[in-house]
């Protein structure tokens, strides 16, 4: 499959999200492509299970995809923190975002008791499932049609995702009041990413694409996992999917750590999932204001994974 596939469904989706349509129409477009995300986590689910390759070194690779995780996150917190401690307080930051009176709730529905959709349990059910179904009753004369659905559902996911993203382009305007200089975060944020995948892929002897193109998913686990299949089969798939979904778990997990490192660490770690899964808990750890950071700075690599990803390719 060539690698300019995801920019033609990206700009579909781009151009038909700029379009004045109806607000139900956006709806109905978030369920298709929540659909479609399911469908193509059960096709990934049933290749890896239908893999003996995989299936056999599955130990192998999760302790191996949470070591490029763990590494993708220390050096996105570094690069943060340097960031932080140099030109880019963000105690200042919080301070001039609480005199503007911006908050991430202003351009997101956000409910700071409980936030969470559906999809954080049914993708990892649907991997699941879609596993042993591969495991225990796909043909092999079916996984022909398996690879097909997933071309399918992945083209309308770019579609939907394209869409998604032209409805946020309005953070952006939020990035020249609060000065260019914010657009460093995610930037660190990513070349942290690269970074600590890089090098624990010659730690671990893992191939560079794999490492580095997993952790530069930065939590984007449903696309990176997708894209990575695509590009290179289902083995690599499951490092794209694996580092990003251990990426998400492990900032959880060491939030109360990050935050006693400075307030940008929880943000790094948080990365793309900053815009959606990951914005409620970081801005209960960095505060509403920076919550707004946050959100940006998700939003900005949310952007920046389905162009990035495609470009590494070619190159790594």
């Amino acid at each position: 499959m060539t690698w300019y596939f995801p920019f033609i469904f990206l700009g579909i989706g781009v151009l038909f999200g700029l379009i004045k349509l109806p607000g139900r129409t956006f709806v109905i477009v978030e369920q298709i492509g929540n659909v479609a995300l399911i469908v193509l986590m059960l096709t990934i689910g049933i290749s890896v299970g239908s893999d003996k390759v995989v299936i056999a070194s599955i130990g192998t690779i999760g302790y191996q995809c949470v070591l490029i995780a763990m590494s993708a996150i220390f050096f996105s917190v570094l690069f943060v923190f340097l960031l932080e401690k140099t030109i880019l307080p963000l105690d200042s930051l919080k301070e001039k975002l609480s005199d503007k009176q911006l908050h991430p709730d202003t351009e997101v529905e956000i409910d700071q008791e409980s936030k969470s959709s559906p999809l954080v349990w049914i993708i990892p059910v649907s991997i699941i499932l879609g596993a042993i179904a591969g495991l225990l009753f796909m043909p092999q004369n079916m996984l022909l049609l398996n690879d097909k659905i997933f071309l399918v559902s992945l083209a309308i996911l770019y579609v939907t995702v394209g869409i998604s993203l032209s409805q946020n382009l309005g953070v952006f305007r939020y990035v020249k009041s609060l000065g260019f200089k914010i657009l460093l975060i995610p930037f660190a944020i990513l070349m942290g990413s690269i970074v600590g995948g890089g090098l624990a892929g010659l730690v671990l002897n893992i191939e560079p694409h794999v490492s580095v193109m997993s952790a530069s998913g930065m939590s984007y686990y449903s696309l990176t996992g997708a894209m990575m299949k695509q590009y290179y089969g289902i083995l690599d798939g499951t490092y794209g999917f694996l580092v990003n979904v251990f990426r998400e778990f492990l900032t959880v997990l060491m939030l109360p750590l990050l935050i006693k490192l400075g307030k940008g660490a929880p943000i790094a770690g948080g990365a793309a999932g900053c815009m959606d899964t990951m914005l409620v808990p970081i801005s209960k750890f960095v505060g509403i204001e920076l919550g707004f950071v946050a959100l940006i700075t998700g939003t900005i690599l949310t952007f920046a994974v389905p162009i990035l990803l495609p470009v590494l390719s070619q190159i790594l």
